[in-house]
């Protein structure tokens, strides 16, 4: 997201540039490279997976592409260079006719809305993804992507290491206050063990989750910050980890927190889905809750960290990119990515008993806690600086060099934007 407002300059740029030729021409490709050579029509899909999952994905579209006799899809792999490939094709009107989508901000106005396609397919097809995930596929009341996957975040924690110090597991209705109790014990009884251990590099996207823990937001629901990200409920959040610092039961790392869990060298962290393979891969012999209460509420709330497929404005078959979305976002392939991706749609996550797993139920407990929360980066404009300065103000009072005052980081996030 830090990118967004440079992609934007970007895509205006390249439409101002290639502007006169696109008049010229008719915009886009000629109408004969959308064509196969026995008359399908040809529907491009670009990727930004890299080539460790590309032939997985390819053996997907080639089955599409058997079952149809009207249309086949084309799979571009655009890895690392998807944003730029994105920003350049979209400002010379020349976007592949489906993508994955996750920055709807920045590239919503070259997206085709959706409504009317879902509408069409009838309340029970909408219904059956997770109402949380809208809100992340959306922007301004419109959906512009279906959801492919799901992550939220929960409290990983080591069970050898309470088992080591004699403390009791984690459960899903602890607060940050038994976090810090739990943590002085385990540190007080196992050398170059830290209970709890936050990164110093946790992106505003995936703090904004702790404020709505805690009952505030960066900005309103009209975008601003002034009130809500200096509220007395948000300073409160960041002086809670400020103070666990103090006090030496939060370690505030530069990694990620995976790897001090992996050695040994943290009982609890947060994190998303991402780390479970390899952590069954190595035999972590490891435990999943819910992320912590702040006092006085009901249950934390969790950002998600979700994709969806798009369809470009400028596709001149919308229709058959619609039937290719739908098969893309369908059981069958909910189901097929079930190893890697937390399945979207509520009636595979019932037929594959994904609530009764105790790798996946938990993640499932959060998504259903955080239905209607919308992250601020989808609400406010410009949003990319004030982005970049709350990480600044973040790392200031976290930073054990620093530990700036909550209070005054985040007052001068506010007065450098309003």
């Amino acid at each position: 997201m830090k990118k967004r407002m440079k992609r934007l300059a970007a895509v205006g740029l390249v439409a101002a540039m290639t502007g006169s030729m696109l008049l010229g021409c008719g915009g886009g490709k000629d109408s004969g490279d959308d064509k196969t050579s026995d008359g399908k029509v040809k529907i491009r899909f670009a990727t930004w997976d890299d080539a460790s999952v590309l032939d997985d994905q390819q053996a997907c579209v080639d089955k599409f592409n058997e079952s149809q006799d009207k249309i086949e899809v084309v799979l571009e792999g655009w890895g690392s260079d998807f944003d730029t490939k994105m920003t350049a094709s979209m400002g010379a009107g020349d976007a592949p006719d489906v993508m994955y989508m996750w920055d709807y901000p920045t590239y919503s106005e070259s997206l085709e809305p959706l409504d009317e396609y879902i509408n069409k397919e009838g309340e029970e097809y909408k219904n059956n993804f997770f109402e949380a995930l809208w809100p992340y596929n959306s922007i301004d009341d419109k959906i512009y992507g279906v959801p492919v996957s799901v992550v939220t975040s929960c409290m990983y924690y080591n069970k050898d290491l309470f088992d080591q110090a004699g403390v009791a597991y984690p459960t899903d209705d602890w607060t940050w206050a038994d976090v810090a109790k739990a943590s002085e014990e385990i540190q007080s009884k196992l050398d170059s063990v830290n209970g709890f251990t936050l990164p110093i590099g946790t992106l505003p996207y995936t703090l904004e989750m702790y404020l709505w823990s805690n009952g505030t937001a960066f900005v309103d629901e009209n975008g601003k910050l002034d009130g809500n990200i200096n509220s007395d409920k948000s300073v409160e959040v960041f002086k809670t980890f400020q103070d666990m610092e103090k006090d030496g039961v939060l370690y505030a790392s530069e990694e990620s927190g995976q790897t001090e869990m992996l050695g040994g060298k943290t009982a609890m962290y947060v994190d998303g889905t991402w780390p479970i393979k390899q952590f069954e891969e190595e035999g972590l012999n490891y435990g999943i809750v819910q992320i912590p209460k702040f006092e006085g509420t009901e249950h934390s709330i969790s950002v998600i960290n979700t994709s969806g497929i798009a369809i470009s404005k400028d596709s001149k078959h919308k229709e058959e990119a619609w039937e290719f979305l739908k098969y893309w976002t369908g059981e069958e392939m909910n189901k097929h990515r079930i190893e890697t991706e937390l399945p979207a749609l509520k009636s595979v996550v019932e037929s594959e008993a994904l609530r009764e797993d105790p790798n996946c139920a938990p993640f499932y407990t959060a998504l259903d806690n955080c239905a209607g929360y919308t992250p601020s980066s989808f609400i406010a404009e410009g949003w990319t600086e004030v982005d970049a300065d709350i990480q600044l103000a973040f790392e200031s009072i976290i930073n054990p060099s620093s530990l700036a005052d909550p209070k005054e980081a985040l007052d001068e996030v506010v007065a450098s934007h309003e």
